[in-house]
């Protein structure tokens, strides 16, 4: 016997043992050894992460793909893994030796730190593998891989040195992001824009004449930054902005610093911002570097690495300059104190012009909190601009596509502008970069210190000793091998050679530059295919008004605590039910409930069937069938099953899961079932009848357990279990095969049981548009009907009149006065409803509600037809209003519905 209520807690990690101790998830199985493959690589989570809702959307969505062709007979590979996290794990591992009041990294060494990180790792970086099981993914667990295992980093190695050698790795000095509390380069995606309240200092520069004189004559320049000031090398001016054109090619002379620099015209300087003149300093700035080159003006590093002014002994400073000692007192200081000096200073000399209170953008780091330095260091790159050639016409060529396709405009617009890649980072904790020098600064690049020392001895002829650079690579760059490093490249693995390439990718668009881009430019160059032949690209989990999940506002919804709430099935589905292509997921407690109702729906019909005796008869045909509301029913699980599958194929997961919903919700329990009672409850019913609806009922359970397992892995299973108890070697349902009821669309019964179910719910709806009381019963007349239609409703009188609360049914030539008039099918139906209901005062309140939509409407597209508040408005508030119009053009369909029945048309 079922139990009363499905209890999610109670069978999760039951199921979960018995799919790990059937190894049911395993690539490779010997029965599937001729099946085609299927391969998902994982977007490799932090090993220092836990579960949050993008891993919870993420990771659902390739799940039900995985179980989806899992159940199509492939052989299927969701390879698992985790990501090293560089900068993260060390900030985990310090922050945790802190805390324990140990020596800190510096004291200890690099080798000893390491080995705490490796240690680190083993005790509790498996956390989050252990909630994506919970979570219900089905990946080959057994082949989970580490950033950082013995065979990734051999990857790593080999594709560093071999991209030395031809040429695509390089060391260059360029500006980076650099983190001041890290000490080191991070990337753009580690980067956040917080809007600050700052200011914005006016100063002037002196202008000076050939002989270096000062004129008198001063060019106002506005700045965010006056400590960078310093290490001003040039003023850029528009070359059409007809205030500077005498003064371009002139110099003035830096205050404070006493430097000549130049006037120089570009078209970075905007005359509507500011003055119009732009201070460049190409150290600290990446539109200043960029201008710099242009314009062959110098490049001044005034800061250390921790963000302290660096003055003292700093020659490339002090060439050409004459710095006032208050200035170089300046040295040491920290950025911020550094800017107060430096506008008092500029005050005191009668430099400052203005102060304007100035609201901008100031990148932080996301770890770190600190503000971020665009700094001038010596790093490693890639220049993958041939290597984007290449990723660009793959996709031009159909080799990979995008879903939705709207990204590859934005795929296409970063590879054109595509800069070289920095890959560098001064962590310890990650791939050391494979490059040894000698003491004459001599570059040797191999995998191993053994292969570089054998490279200077030729060299030089003699043993020499070598330095390991002390950098480590971006993390990226060991995820940019992942679709193929996992599966055992370089080797010629068994599985490279059958999972590779892989059939898609799920991740989130915003690592759409980060990581797919780059694992397209690897794949192709290192491997000559590209990685993935499909990348659906999902966007953002919201609250449920729209905005952004943080902690520092509080909204961020534990995936976990909801699994602990309603079990991991509700979740899944409702995500899925929201994964609208290209649109952010509006996340609310309320829709996740509503999809535990809808598990506890399918349970309660479960247990309704096992209580009226439906139970599965293994000798069961389908087309054998001949009852009409069963070949109705099996009509329409083979409706739903060919939609599901298509919409799933199409990565059209919301459509899926609302087909999935509405066929077992609507069509199973609501209509099925209750078409079905009095077959399985009434007295003197034939035998024969009722023992075909309750085998019928049966196999439609076991049908929509396959239809929703994807998305509801665990309440599948569980009833897959139950019902199937009886049958000997049955297995598992994760292991079964996907429904295939092509044949069973049976035309006949869809017309006779569907106009019994339109006209039922034709009638519920006019009786609710009308505000019929709910326990009245109205009479029905059907109008100018055919003798088809009179056999069918005379054949289903008894049903129609209890599942619409009709008094009577009559039929008619004309329809009667004041009726509500209904369309059925091509038939009408009446109701006459002249003193049960005010006709005249309903049809005056919808006319109201009509006026109402409308107006909301037009003021909605008023607002989305303007260019300006598109341009301007948070992309949330523009998707709000989408929204919102959506909602009010549905209801002035409805309204206008009711209006057309009631005035008879």
């Amino acid at each position: 016997m079922m139990d009363k209520t499905f209890e999610p807690a109670s069978v999760e990690a039951r199921i979960s043992a018995a799919w790990a101790d059937a190894d049911a998830f395993r690539a490779g199985r010997p029965e599937r050894a001729g099946a085609p493959p299927y391969c998902i690589v994982i977007p490799p989570p932090n090993v220092t992460g836990s579960l949050h809702m993008g891993h919870a959307l993420n990771n659902t969505l390739q799940d039900v793909l995985c179980r989806f062709e899992r159940m199509r007979g492939k052989d299927v590979l969701w390879q698992p893994g985790t990501d090293h996290a560089g900068i993260a794990t060390q900030m985990v591992v310090e922050r945790r030796m802190m805390e324990r009041q140990e020596p800190g990294r510096r004291e200890i060494g690099r080798a000893a730190f390491v080995e705490k990180v490796w240690a680190w790792k083993a005790e509790s970086g498996g956390a989050i593998v252990n909630q994506l099981k919970r979570l219900g993914a089905s990946c080959d667990w057994s082949r989970e891989r580490f950033t950082m295992d013995e065979g990734l980093s051999r990857a790593v190695l080999k594709t560093f040195v071999d991209l030395h050698r031809q040429g695509l790795i390089y060391r260059d000095k360029r500006l980076v992001n650099w983190d001041p509390k890290f000490q080191t380069a991070i990337s753009d995606l580690e980067v956040q824009q917080i809007e600050t309240k700052g200011h914005l200092w006016h100063f002037d520069y002196p202008i000076v004449d050939a002989s270096g004189a000062e004129t008198g004559e001063v060019i106002t320049v506005a700045t965010t930054r006056p400590e960078t000031m310093l290490g001003d090398t040039g003023i850029a001016v528009h070359p059409e902005d007809a205030r500077y054109t005498a003064l371009v090619g002139k110099q003035v002379r830096l205050p404070l610093v006493g430097r000549l620099i130049p006037i120089v015209a570009d078209t970075y300087s905007d005359p509507e911002k500011g003055t119009g003149a732009v201070k460049i300093t190409p150290a600290h700035d990446f539109n200043d570097f960029d201008v710099g080159r242009r314009c062959n003006l110098g490049v001044i590093n005034i800061l250390d690495p921790e963000g302290r002014m660096l003055l003292d002994g700093n020659a490339a400073f002090l060439a050409d300059a004459s710095p006032e000692p208050e200035a170089l007192a300046l040295h040491g200081l920290d950025r911020a104190q550094a800017r107060k000096e430096v506008v008092a200073l500029m005050e005191a000399r009668g430099r400052l012009r203005a102060v304007e209170p100035n609201t901008h953008a100031v990148p932080h780091g996301d770890r770190s909190g600190v503000v971020i330095e665009p700094y001038l260091t010596d790093q490693w790159y890639v220049n993958v601009k041939p290597l984007a050639e290449r990723a660009l016409q793959a996709v031009r060529d159909g080799q990979t596509k995008f879903v939705p396709e709207t990204y590859e405009k934005t795929f296409f617009q970063w590879l054109t502008n595509i800069e070289p890649w920095c890959i560098s980072r001064q962590l310890w904790w990650g791939h050391q970069i494979p490059v040894w020098y000698d003491d004459d600064g001599g570059i040797f690049v191999a995998e191993s210190e053994k292969g570089a020392l054998a490279q200077a001895e030729a060299k030089h002829g003699r043993p020499v000793a070598l330095t390991r650079d002390a950098d480590v690579l971006d993390t990226w760059f060991s995820s940019a091998l992942w679709p193929f490093s996992t599966l055992g490249w370089p080797d010629s693995t068994p599985e490279f050679a059958r999972y590779y390439p892989t059939n898609a990718l799920v991740t989130g668009k915003d690592i759409l530059f980060f990581w797919v881009a780059r694992m397209m430019m690897m794949g192709l160059h290192l491997t000559d295919r590209a990685p993935f032949e499909t990348v659906y690209l999902h966007t953002l989990v919201r609250d449920a008004s729209g905005a952004k999940m943080s902690k520092s506002k509080g909204n961020v919804v534990d995936p976990l605590e909801l699994i602990d709430q309603v079990g991991a099935d509700a979740l899944r589905f409702t995500l899925c039910a929201l994964a609208v292509q290209g649109r952010d997921i509006k996340l609310s407690a309320d829709r996740v409930q509503s999809y535990r109702n809808f598990a506890t729906k399918l349970w309660n019909a479960a247990r309704f069937a096992e209580l009226n005796g439906c139970q599965l008869d293994p000798a069961y045909d389908p087309r054998a069938i001949t009852g009409a509301i069963n070949r109705w029913a099996l009509t329409e699980a083979a409706r739903a099953v060919g939609e599901v599958t298509a919409a799933l194929e199409a990565y059209r997961f919301n459509d899926a899961a609302g087909t999935a919903y509405r066929f077992v919700w609507n069509i199973f329990c609501d209509w099925y079932l209750e078409l079905a009672k009095p077959v399985l409850q009434g007295e003197g019913v034939d035998p024969a009848v009722r023992a075909e609806t309750q085998a019928t009922v049966a196999f439609l359970i076991d049908q929509v357990a396959k239809l929703l397992h994807p998305f509801m892995p665990f309440l599948t299973e569980e009833l897959w279990a139950i019902k199937g108890a009886a049958i000997p070697e049955r297995g598992l349902l994760a292991l079964a095969a996907w429904p295939d009821l092509a044949g069973l669309a049976d035309a006949d019964a869809e017309a006779e049981v569907g106009f019994v179910v339109d006209l039922v719910t034709q009638v519920r709806s006019a009786r609710s548009e009308t505000s019929v009381p709910a326990a009245a019963q109205i009479p029905l007349v059907m109008v100018g009907a055919s003798p088809e239609v009179r056999t069918r409703v005379e054949a289903w009188r008894d049903t129609l009149l209890r599942l619409a609360r009709l008094s009577e049914i009559t039929f008619s030539d004309t329809p009667p006065k004041n009726s509500v008039q209904l369309l059925v099918r091509g038939s009408v139906a009446a109701l006459p409803l002249e003193g049960i209901v005010d006709l005249a005062g309903e049809v005056a309140r919808l006319k109201k509600e009509q006026g109402k939509a409308q107006g909301e409407i037009k003021k909605v597209d008023a607002k989305l037809g303007n260019a300006d508040f598109v341009a301007r408005a948070p992309e949330d508030i523009i998707e709000e209003n989408r929204e919102r119009r959506e909602a009010e053009a549905a209801r002035l369909v409805k309204i206008e519905e009711a209006l057309a029945r009631l005035s008879g048309d």
